[in-house]
């Protein structure tokens, strides 16, 4: 995955959409696609898509939908066009002898990804299994050696503008490794990139595939989203802060007789490097406490989020208190939520000096 630039992801003969499943977790998909032949797997199925609370608790940076389609994989549907990348796992060798045939044309020819993914088992490994006598699926219709393979890979590559690479997964055991992997794997990548044009012309606009259902996830993109993601930062880490300040005054129990409470930064080795130095510091008007927003825009995963501080303060506006000149959030020093400032044998402190 690391090697190639991908936003668009189609797995073909996708079953139980585990492998959808695992690339929702890449950040860079932004549209997954499943096929099958089989509709009632796919409803079976669809709920490992779903979104979850995590999902709407921590958003995704990018967009990203899921739709699952009902339909064969040799019909030219133009519903999975402009993808980036289309795998096909463990699907040619389900194929009947005609639909093999079109197979090429369908994927390479019309679809056209920039990168197309095959395996299918590798015969020469079978021996090793025991009890296997034919083939490793009551539904497959062959199974290829690495010879047929790459020779079936090489010529649809040839024909269709593609270069190919073989490897596999599964390595076999000590003292047979000249049998070569479990499942044998094509890497094809189109010689010359697809540009808009090529995407669209003389491809048929009739749509043959069923569509099951669609999954939306929800992003940062969405300002919704956005704004609850900056506010769970801004309350993290002011709230943090005034820990850190009602814990300094318990220490220090008053003993300096200062008016106004100053917020004095612990010394532990979370603040090594703190971005936040240079920076103006939180600060005590009697009961409330002060956080500049330049502050709080020096952390790197809000100033990543907001990138500016105009965004910043236009995002919390409505979830915090500003002070009258916008600078600084304001929060009171003492609410409901915070544990009893007496300690235990009696000693007390008053922040109302």
């Amino acid at each position: 995955m690391k090697r190639f630039e991908l936003s668009r992801v189609a797995d073909l003969g996708c079953a139980n959409c585990k492998l959808l499943w695992r690339l929702k977790y890449h950040e860079s998909i932004e549209v997954l696609a499943g096929l099958d032949i089989d509709e009632n797997i796919l409803t079976r199925n669809i709920y490992r898509l779903h979104t979850g609370a995590g999902d709407y608790l921590d958003p995704r940076e990018r967009p990203l939908t899921i739709t699952l389609y009902h339909g064969s994989v040799v019909e030219k549907d133009p519903c999975l066009l402009g993808f980036d990348l289309i795998t096909c796992i463990e699907l040619i060798e389900h194929l009947e002898a005609k639909e093999l045939a079109q197979f090429p044309e369908a994927i390479f020819g019309f679809l056209s990804p920039t990168t197309v993914i095959i395996s299918t088992p590798n015969s020469e490994f079978n021996p090793l299994f025991s009890g296997k006598t034919v083939f490793r699926h009551p539904d497959h219709k062959f199974e290829w050696d690495r010879t047929q393979f790459q020779s079936w890979a090489l010529d649809a590559a040839r024909h269709y503008g593609y270069s190919v690479e073989f490897t596999g997964l599964g390595e076999p055991p000590p003292g047979a490794e000249a049998v070569g992997f479990c499942t044998q794997i094509g890497v094809f990548v189109k010689n010359i990139p697809n540009t808009d044009e090529s995407l669209h012309s003389e491809k048929t606009t009739e749509c043959t595939h069923t569509k099951v259902g669609t999954v939306i996830y929800p992003s940062l993109k969405e300002e919704k989203y956005l704004r609850k993601a900056v506010s769970n930062e801004v309350f993290s880490y002011i709230l943090k802060m005034k820990r850190d300040l009602l814990e300094s005054l318990k220490m220090k129990n008053d003993s300096d007789g200062c008016d106004e409470p100053e917020y004095v930064q612990p010394e532990c080795d979370e603040f090594k490097n703190d971005p936040t130095e240079e920076t103006p510091k939180p600060f005590c008007i009697e009961n409330v406490f002060y956080v500049p927003l330049e502050r709080l825009f020096s952390f790197p995963k809000i100033k990543h989020l907001c990138g500016d501080r105009e965004t910043l303060k236009m995002l919390i506006a409505d979830e915090v208190t500003l002070s009258s000149d916008g600078s600084s959030v304001m929060i009171n020093i003492v609410d409901e939520e915070d544990c009893d400032l007496n300690d235990n044998d009696g000693d007390d402190y008053d922040l109302d000096h």
